[in-house]
Formats: C-alpha cells, sequence, structure tokens
C-alpha cells in the first residue's frame, strides 16, 4: 500500500513537470498583451481622448475654483484678523488709558490762547506741502484754509506735531514723541503713543486714529494732517469714516466692530482707505473710538500671492481680484503690475475710458479706479457662486470662478480668471499626445511586457528585505504601497506592524525617560542612584550649605474666596516662579509645601558663594510674590528665612520617595523667618556677617538657639 502511494505521486508529478517546458508565464503573459493591445489601443485612444478631454476641462475649472476659494479664505481672514485685533485693542487696559489721557489732553488744550504766528505756520505748510502733493495726486484743487482745524487744540497739536516736516516723512512722525512743549497732550503721547504706534510697526497698519466721542481725532499715530480735525466737519463731514464713527457709538456697546469700504481719503493724498473702527473704554464709559486704517498693501499681497501668480497656478494671464457694489476694482491688477503699457492696450480695448487707463497708469493702482461691469462682478452680487466663459476687464474671453465674500459689513466679491487659451492649452497638448501615443503603445507595451514578470515579483522581493531588516532590529523600515492589489495591502499591513512595534518601543523609551525625570525632581542625582541600586538608609550629611525656608503670609485668606481649582492654580503659579527663581539663582529646591518653600545652596553643588546667592534668592521671592499680587489683586505677604552651616540629607519613608533636609541650618532658617511676624527676609548672624558687605541689613530681633541669644537680621 506504501509503494502505490509512492507510485502514485511520482506519476502525478511527472506530468506537470513536463507541461511546463513549454511556455512560462512570462512569455504567455507577453503574448497575451500583444494580442490584446492591438485591438484594445483603437478603443482606449478614442475613449480616453474624450474622457481626458472633458477631465482637464474640468481640472483648469476645478483649479481655479480651488485657487478662488483659498483667496477668499484668506482675504477673509485677514479682515476677521484685523476685526479682532482692533476689538482687543479697544478693550485693552493700555489703550483704554491711553485713549483717555489723549482726550483730557485734547479737552484741556481748548483753553490754550495760541500764538498769533500758528494759523499762518498751518496756513503755509498747506499751501507749501500738503495741498501741492494732494493736488498733484488727485488731479483737483483744493483750498489750503479748508484743512486747517477749527479748534484751538487741532491747531495746537498741529503745529508741533504736523506742520514743519515734509508730508511724506511718516517715519519722522510715527517717531515723534516729545516737542518739548511740556502739555498734557505731550506728555500722554510720551507715555501711551509707542502702544498705538507699535501697532502700526507690528501690525502694519496703514494708521491709528484716536477720537473722542465729539468726533476730535485727539492722536494719530502718523501726526499728519488728519490730527486735531473733527471729523463731523468739512471736509470730512460725509466720508465713510465719519458715518463709520456715528454708527459705532450709536448703540452705545463696546463690542461694536464697524468696516468701512474703501473711500478716496483726503490726509492719504487721496488714495483709497479702508477703516475698521470700536468704540474703546467699559461698558459703562465709552471714552473714545479707536479708527485703524486697513493697509490697503496687504489686501494686495493677499490677493497677489505675493506676487507668485505663475507658482500659484494662474499661469502668464490668470489672476484673483476684489470687486465692490460700484463695480470697480478693489485690489490691483496683476496686468498693471507687470506690463503697464499692455495693460492700457488691453482695458482700453475690452471697454475702458482711455483717461480711466491713464489715471490708473499714473497712480499705480486700480482700486476704486477700474470697471468690472462684467458677468462673473454682477453674478456675484446677486449673491451666486459659479464659473462661466466670459468676458473680462482685460480679456474677450476668459474662464472666471467668481463668489460673494463673508466679510462683516463690507458688500464685496471675488473674481478668478486666466485667458481662456491658456487655461485649455492642457486640452491640445493632450490631443497631440494622445496620437504620439498611440502609436507608442504597440512598441511600447512589447516592451514592456518583458519586464513585467519581473515587476510582478518585485513587491514580494521588498517585502522579504523589509522582514529581514526587522528581524534584525531595524523598525524603521517601510515598504512603498504603490499597487492596489493585495500586494498594496500586504505592504501596508506590514508597514502598521512595523509602525506599531516603533511606536511601542518610543513609549517604552519614553516611559523610561519620563520616569528618570521625575526620579529627579524628587532627589539629587546622587541620591536618586543610591535609591536606584536599592539602599534602604540613604542620607548624606553636608558642610557649608545655605538653607532658605519661605512662607506665604496670607494666603488662606486670600484663597478662601476661591474655587479648588483656582487656590491650586494660584498657588501653582507662585510655586513655578519660585522654581524659576531658584534656577536663576543656582539654588536647588528642596521640596514644596502649601504655602512653604524650602530651598538650599552648595547642597548638590559646591558653591563658594552660597550664602550670597541664598539671599538673593529669598530676595527675589519677594519680587515674584509682588507681581502675583499686581496680576490677581492680591495681598500675599512672603516671610523667608536664610541660614548657612551643616545639614543632612535624605530619603525618610523609603515607599513614598520623600526627600528631606535636616539639621541646625535648617531649624534655624525656619524660626528666624518669622522672628517679627512681618513679610521680609530675615537672615542668622553667621548669615550676616558673610554679606554685610553685599546687603543692606536692619536688626529685627533675636532667637535662642542652643543656649544663647542670636541675632536676627532683615534684608533691606
Amino acid at each position: 500500500m506504501s509503494e502505490g502511494t509512492t507510485g502514485t505521486t511520482t506519476e502525478n508529478r511527472r506530468p506537470r513537470w513536463r507541461g511546463r517546458v513549454g511556455l512560462s508565464i512570462q512569455s504567455k503573459l507577453l503574448i497575451m498583451l500583444l494580442a490584446v493591445s492591438l485591438s484594445s489601443s483603437a478603443i482606449v485612444g478614442v475613449i480616453g481622448f474624450f474622457n481626458g478631454r472633458d477631465s482637464l476641462r474640468d481640472s483648469a475649472i476645478e483649479q481655479l475654483t480651488t485657487i478662488r476659494e483659498l483667496r477668499a479664505t484668506a482675504i477673509e481672514n485677514e479682515f476677521a484678523g484685523i476685526q479682532r485685533g482692533v476689538l482687543l485693542d479697544s478693550r485693552n487696559a493700555s489703550a483704554v488709558e491711553g485713549a483717555t489721557a489723549f482726550v483730557d489732553a485734547f479737552a484741556e488744550l481748548q483753553t490754550t490762547e495760541l500764538d498769533p504766528s500758528v494759523d499762518a505756520e498751518l496756513e503755509q505748510y498747506y499751501t507749501d506741502s500738503f495741498v501741492p502733493a494732494l493736488e498733484q495726486r488727485s488731479g483737483l484743487d483744493y483750498e489750503p484754509a479748508a484743512f486747517i482745524p477749527a479748534s484751538t487744540a487741532g491747531k495746537y497739536v498741529q503745529s508741533l506735531y504736523t506742520a514743519g516736516r515734509d508730508y511724506d516723512d511718516y517715519d519722522t512722525g510715527l517717531a515723534l514723541a516729545d516737542a518739548g512743549d511740556g502739555s498734557a497732550w505731550t506728555r500722554a503721547n510720551i507715555e501711551y503713543g509707542p502702544y498705538f504706534t507699535g501697532l502700526v510697526e507690528t501690525l502694519d497698519y496703514e494708521d491709528v486714529l484716536i477720537l473722542d466721542t465729539d468726533a476730535n481725532v485727539v492722536f494719530s499715530a502718523y501726526k499728519s494732517v488728519d490730527l486735531g480735525v473733527n471729523v463731523q466737519e468739512e471736509p470730512y463731514a460725509n466720508s465713510t469714516l465719519t458715518k463709520a464713527f456715528e454708527e459705532v457709538l450709536r448703540n452705545g456697546s463696546i463690542d461694536e466692530v464697524i468696516t468701512t469700504d474703501f473711500e478716496r481719503y483726503l490726509p492719504s493724498l487721496n488714495i483709497p482707505t479702508a477703516w475698521v473702527l470700536s468704540p474703546i473704554g467699559s461698558s459703562t464709559n465709552i471714552v473714545g473710538v479707536i479708527a485703524v486704517q486697513v493697509p490697503v498693501e496687504q489686501i494686495n499681497t493677499v490677493m497677489t500671492g505675493d506676487g507668485r501668480w505663475k507658482q500659484q497656478g494662474l499661469g502668464d494671464t490668470g489672476e484673483v481680484y476684489i470687486a465692490g457694489p460700484d463695480l470697480l476694482m478693489r485690489s490691483t491688477s496683476r496686468l498693471l503690475l507687470e506690463d503697464p503699457e499692455r495693460y492700457t492696450e488691453a482695458v482700453v480695448e475690452n471697454g475702458t475710458a482711455p483717461a480711466v487707463a491713464e489715471r490708473i497708469v499714473a497712480v499705480k493702482g486700480t482700486v476704486q479706479l477700474q470697471p468690472v461691469d462684467d458677468l462673473a462682478v454682477t453674478e456675484a452680487l446677486k449673491g451666486r457662486t459659479g464659473t462661466a466663459l466670459a468676458a473680462e476687464y482685460s480679456d474677450g474671453e476668459s474662464l472666471v470662478a467668481y463668489a460673494p465674500l463673508d466679510i462683516d459689513g463690507l458688500n464685496w466679491v471675488i473674481v478668478a480668471h486666466i485667458d481662456q487659451e491658456e487655461a485649455f492649452a492642457p486640452v491640445t497638448d493632450f490631443t497631440r499626445t494622445v496620437l504620439l501615443s498611440l502609436l507608442g503603445i504597440l512598441l511600447g507595451v512589447s516592451l514592456l511586457s518583458l519586464l513585467l514578470a519581473q515587476v510582478f515579483t518585485r513587491p514580494v522581493r521588498r517585502l522579504v528585505g523589509a522582514v529581514h531588516r526587522v528581524a534584525e532590529g531595524d523598525l524603521d523600515v517601510q515598504v512603498p504601497q504603490g499597487s492596489r492589489d493585495e500586494f498594496g495591502d500586504l505592504g501596508s499591513a506590514f508597514n502598521d506592524m512595523a509602525s506599531s512595534l516603533r511606536i511601542k518601543q518610543e513609549l517604552i523609551d519614553e516611559q523610561q525617560a519620563e520616569n528618570e525625570k521625575l526620579l529627579l525632581t524628587l532627589m539629587p542625582e546622587s541620591v536618586a542612584a543610591k535609591y536606584k541600586q536599592g539602599d534602604e538608609a540613604i542620607s548624606e550629611a553636608h558642610e557649608n550649605v545655605s538653607v532658605v525656608f519661605a512662607e506665604l503670609v496670607d494666603f488662606d485668606e486670600y484663597a478662601r474666596g476661591l474655587s479648588p481649582e483656582q487656590e491650586i492654580g494660584h498657588l501653582n503659579t507662585l510655586m513655578r516662579g519660585f522654581d524659576e527663581a531658584a534656577e536663576k539663582a543656582g539654588v536647588e529646591k528642596v521640596r514644596t509645601l502649601r504655602g512653604g518653600y524650602l530651598a538650599s545652596s552648595g547642597l548638590v553643588i559646591p558653591r563658594v558663594d552660597n550664602v550670597r546667592r541664598s539671599v538673593e534668592f529669598a530676595r527675589s521671592l519677594l519680587g515674584v510674590v509682588e507681581r502675583f499680587n499686581a496680576q490677581n489683586g492680591a495681598s500675599i505677604g512672603l516671610r523667608a528665612g536664610v541660614d548657612t552651616g551643616t545639614v543632612t540629607s535624605g530619603l525618610v519613608a523609603r515607599t513614598s520617595l520623600a526627600y528631606d533636609l535636616w539639621g541646625d541650618a535648617v531649624n534655624l532658617a525656619y524660626r528666624v523667618r518669622s522672628v517679627t511676624g512681618e513679610p521680609g527676609v530675615y537672615v542668622s548672624q553667621t548669615v550676616y556677617d558673610r554679606t554685610r558687605e553685599i546687603f543692606t541689613f536692619t536688626e529685627a530681633g533675636a532667637v535662642e538657639t542652643h543656649g544663647k541669644s542670636e541675632t536676627v537680621w532683615k534684608v533691606g
């Protein structure tokens, strides 16, 4: 029976082995691919052409839509950030104090008797400097006297801070703090001006204005021609700034934030300007309004992608711009920035008046100048979002993507467009590529088929190699997951396994490091080493060690009105401050109690100046408590005692890992801290003798130690 079985097995194997003498799997695969490719190439080519063409068209539209959405989100976030920042600034204590100081100082200047030369000085400034610059920029005529403030205070501050310097010398105006007149306004400018000018410098605002409730501009960061004017009087009475000022005060709420559309602002040489305003003060007392001039360049930077149109997928002709309800642009045209001459030709050819185009090129900006009365803008102003092939202000046929913007207070829309020919250039290239590809497929498939067998087994070889590396301890190994088949699933499962092993090993390493770190926070490294060795009795004697015992005073009374979470939070704040002071002074923390702090110097690291360090550390604790009191409105005190001498340290109650310090120096430091009961830093006679040439001391009392009286000194 056994022989029969063996014989049958042999007979079964031989035919299978002989059957493999013919074509190999690789050869069969090659024949099948060649046969299928001839019949399928034409079908695939036709189907691929139509599908590819439609996909590329959809891809171009989707890409433009994505760019529009990204820029829309960016500009919405930009305005939301400015609005949020202005609201926070209006509540800031420094802003409220500064605004109050400027408002009061401006009111005080109203009763000042002006020198007769002030009016003449201001008229000369506007006649010779500002008005010529404004007329050149705007192309209009203006009367210099119209810009001179009507109020005495306005004339006063302008004569000192505005007149006498070039109008466009913004840096000087921003830095100008002390005019040397000694007035309350100048004092306020010296004290609070840097806060508001800091907003301009750090947040890139164009300007920051403070207006009192009577609409007087009591402060300007640049101290320009709007300083001291009343925006409810001519020539500002009908400006968007004035309307926004009146609206932001109408409800009497400090949470009000108003954002204005662009309007040509005379003090900015008629350049389009937008504002964000919010009341300054408290819910019961609004002292004025902060008005932040929105930086046009910041908006243009967002909309132009910082000038990187091509890198961001807009090619050679694409751009994204903003438009308002007046069908005029609110950002700068890409074509104007890159080629002003071609810009003029393009926009005039597409319907823009030549005079408008010349004006745009002259001022180098399209904000509130370039008309965009086209399909995309009008549809977006109706609240619609979409894409289309339509004419644009600079191109007769463009691919456009439009949508309304969600910016509080503004009815703006965003439009992304690119020349139709450039947008669909990939479709043309694809058609040519398909034809050439069909010719190359026949040759390519033949050559490729020869490699398929090797490619088919390559994932297995990679996986085997990766398994060997894991077996050798390399847990960072990963295999590519390019294929979406069983090999890909196997590779993914292997990668997950390797990652899981690596993560577990990292967690073990991290836990070991954390345990080591925790142990070193409880005791010095030398004691920790003995503890890990299993020593039962661990103690060390130390000579020439300074000890600081600090105790919080009245913390329980302060904490009586706090919840347990608040109490522990405040206590942790104090202890963190103590720890930072200890680290800075080179002092070692021994332990922390509720309301108490024990530290030493010269214990772990011998120091020849350990006494001086301990006294300095004790004094720095007073500063920590003072800062805490100032921040929290508390009246906590601190008593600290300092002594130096011989101490013993070690582990007490091994199961709870309590590291402690004891000895005469510890006892005396504990006792001298409360010799008077008053907050302060108290030192023993020994500490006094060693540091009296460094610190100032006053005699505070005496304590009994070892049967004799020892004088206690208080650090001045």
